[in-house]
């Protein structure tokens, strides 16, 4: 296991504690068991049938595919999600976008909140899960990308949030929401990360958003505002580099109060503002 952690180490140029990790997580996949188990069975041999499937698991990721696809699931916000290629893979810079919103949703009255491309449905469900008063719309326009948020809901048993085809606003007519929340695409459509790193296996329409990465957050913003009760807050995540950007735009748009939130790594990761 330690020269397949080098080894992996190498190949990806990742840190020797996540190439770890990665491998314990293959042999986890495997042989069905959890991470005790392997510190207590560290002498374990692998049978020939396990030693092949370990040996194609390790192959896909030697290839760069990201560890989420190839074991089909990832943590977030303390929920364990179903992933696909079809979506996007959670990522821990969005938990604070889920922060930001509870702030907001009161615990103990309804609320009607808005995620728009909710891909694998991280921000939505983690949102009904705190906020069970909460009734929580989640829209996508790829349908490969909603029957995995689908899955999500049905295994989480959330009976408070709802799913729906729609293209951002495009299937909403006359709804409106206390809250809406957005990780849209924000990458430049010409920047070098998307031919890199696990990137290279997500969908380009969950990434890539024009020239400068701010054409869909362009569009949320606009139309946002009819879709909005009088004082409700519309929350985005963004690029490390475009908090000004948005800021700029939700501004244009009429938004007030327009605020950005740094995450952990003290990047500015969401900005938010309010009708």
């Amino acid at each position: 296991m330690l020269q397949h952690s080098k080894t992996l180490q190498a190949t990806l140029g990742i840190e020797p504690s996540t190439s770890r990790i990665e491998v314990q997580c293959l042999l986890q996949e495997v042989l069905h068991v959890n991470r005790a188990y392997l510190y207590a069975h560290a002498e374990q041999v692998l049978n020939a049938v396990q030693d092949s499937a370990y040996m194609g698991l390790l192959k896909r990721r030697m290839q760069g595919e990201p560890i989420a696809y190839i074991l089909g699931k990832r943590e977030f916000f303390g929920l364990d999600l179903k992933v696909s290629p079809a979506t996007l893979i959670p990522r821990p810079d969005t938990e604070l976008l889920v922060e930001q919103a509870l702030l907001r949703i009161p615990a103990h009255q309804t609320c009607a909140v808005l995620d728009l491309g909710t891909g694998t449905g991280a921000i939505a469900l983690s949102i009904a899960h705190v906020r069970p008063q909460a009734q929580v719309l989640a829209v996508d326009a790829s349908k490969d990308a909603l029957q995995v948020a689908r899955e999500n809901k049905l295994a989480l048993g959330l009976s408070n949030v709802s799913l729906l085809l729609s293209d951002w606003f495009g299937a909403l007519e006359g709804l409106r929401f206390d809250v809406i929340v957005s990780n849209p695409p924000y990458i430049r459509s010409d920047d070098v990360h998307l031919s890199q790193g696990d990137v290279r296996f997500e969908p380009m329409t969950a990434l890539a958003s024009g020239v400068d990465g701010l054409r869909d957050i362009r569009q949320i913003c606009s139309m946002s505002m009819q879709f909005l009760i009088p004082g409700g807050c519309l929350m985005l995540e963004h690029g490390y580099d475009q908090a000004k950007a948005v800021q700029d735009i939700m501004s244009a748009a009429g938004f007030r109060k327009v605020y950005t939130e740094r995450d952990l790594a003290g990047v500015e990761r969401v900005t938010g503002g309010y009708a």
